[in-house]
C-alpha cells in the first residue's frame, strides 16, 4: 500500500443499512478506479479475505469486502438460495450507492457474482470468477463427502480446511499457512458465522449444483468481460467446471493455477493480483 488507505487487515468494519432494512458490515480500503466489490466463499465472513491479496487487489482501486445478508456481523437471516444472496448482495451495493463495479467472486461468492451479472448487467463493467461453475453442471451436486466433512462441521478445524485450500505438497501447505496468519491477526476479528448461515449456504450450494443442462445457457447471456481462474487441484470445484463456465461465456478469459487447490488465490497471491488488474485494466 502507498500509504493513502489501510491494510486491509487494518481496515475498520463499517456498517451501512440497505432498503431492504439490512445492516450489512463491510470493510474497504484502496482508492480510485471502478469499484471492485469481494464476494467470499461458503461459511466465509470478513476475516476470510487474505490481507496480502486484498492490498495487492486494492493498490489501484477501491476495494469492498462485505458480509451478506445473515454473515458474521451482518443483520438478517442466510437465505437458501444463490438469487436471493445475489438480490441482498445488490441491496448492500445499492446502499453504498455504486452506480458500477468490478466484482470477484470466490466459490459460492462466484455463484452470486454470475447472478449479478444476469440480473442488473449494467452494473458489472467486469466480473472475475475465481473457483466457480455454472448452475446445473452435471457431477455438481453437493461436494464428496470428505469435502464437506472437512469444511462443513459445526467447529472449523484449521488444519481440515488446509486439506481442501492447499495441495499436500509442502510449498502449498506453507502458502496456506502462513495466508491463514496473516487472515486471524486482527484484535477485532469478524463475528463467526453461525449454523444456520452453514445450513442455508450448502443448501444453496446444492441447488445450483442440481443437474439441469439446459441451465448451463443461462450464463451465455453474460455479456461483460469475464476471468475465470481456479487451481489444478481444487476438490471443491473441480477444474473441469471452469473450463466448462469459462467455454459458455463468449471471450473469457481462463487461467488454471500449478500445484493449488480451493485456495489458489490466497497460495499465488501475487500472480492472481496482477492478473486480476491486468484483466480489469484492459480497455474494453
Amino acid at each position: 500500500m502507498d500509504g493513502t488507505a489501510p491494510s486491509y487487515s487494518l481496515a475498520p468494519t463499517r456498517k451501512v443499512t440497505a432498503a431492504n432494512g439490512i445492516e450489512y458490515a463491510y470493510r474497504e480500503t484502496g482508492e480510485g478506479g471502478v469499484p471492485l466489490v469481494l464476494l467470499t466463499h461458503f461459511r466465509g465472513n470478513l476475516d476470510n479475505w487474505d490481507p496480502a491479496l486484498v492490498d495487492a487487489l486494492a493498490a489501484d482501486r477501491r476495494t469492498v469486502a462485505f458480509d451478506n445478508t445473515g454473515v458474521g456481523a451482518s443483520g438478517g437471516t442466510t437465505p437458501g438460495t444463490v438469487a436471493q444472496m445475489a438480490q441482498d448482495a445488490l441491496a448492500f451495493v445499492d446502499a453504498l450507492d455504486l452506480e458500477q463495479v468490478d466484482i470477484l467472486g470466490f466459490s459460492l461468492g462466484s455463484f452470486v457474482a454470475q447472478d449479478i451479472a444476469l440480473i442488473r448487467p449494467a452494473l458489472v463493467r467486469r466480473l472475475v470468477l475465481a473457483s466457480s461453475a455454472p448452475q446445473g453442471a452435471p457431477g455438481m451436486h453437493g461436494w464428496a463427502q470428505w469435502v464437506i466433512d472437512s469444511v462443513g462441521g459445526r467447529e472449523l478445524a484449521p488444519a481440515k480446511m488446509l486439506d481442501v485450500f492447499y495441495t499436500r505438497s509442502a510449498e502449498s501447505r506453507t502458502a496456506g499457512e502462513k495466508a491463514l496468519g496473516r487472515m486471524f491477526s486482527r484484535n477485532d476479528p469478524d463475528t463467526p458465522t453461525t449454523w444456520q448461515t452453514r445450513q442455508a449456504q450448502y443448501d444453496a450450494v446444492c441447488a445450483w449444483g442440481v443437474p439441469h443442462v439446459s441451465l448451463l445457457e443461462r450464463v451465455t447471456a453474460i455479456r461483460t468481460p469475464v476471468f475465470v481462474a481456479n487451481g489444478d487441484s481444487d476438490p471443491m470445484i473441480l477444474p473441469r467446471y471452469s473450463h466448462l463456465l469459462a467455454g459458455l461465456i463468449d471471450g473469457a478469459e481462463l487461467t488454471i493455477y500449478p500445484d493449488a487447490a480451493h485456495g489458489f488465490l490466497f497460495q499465488h497471491h501475487e500472480q492472481f493480483a496482477r492478473d486480476v488488474a491486468r484483466f480489469l485494466d484492459q480497455p474494453r
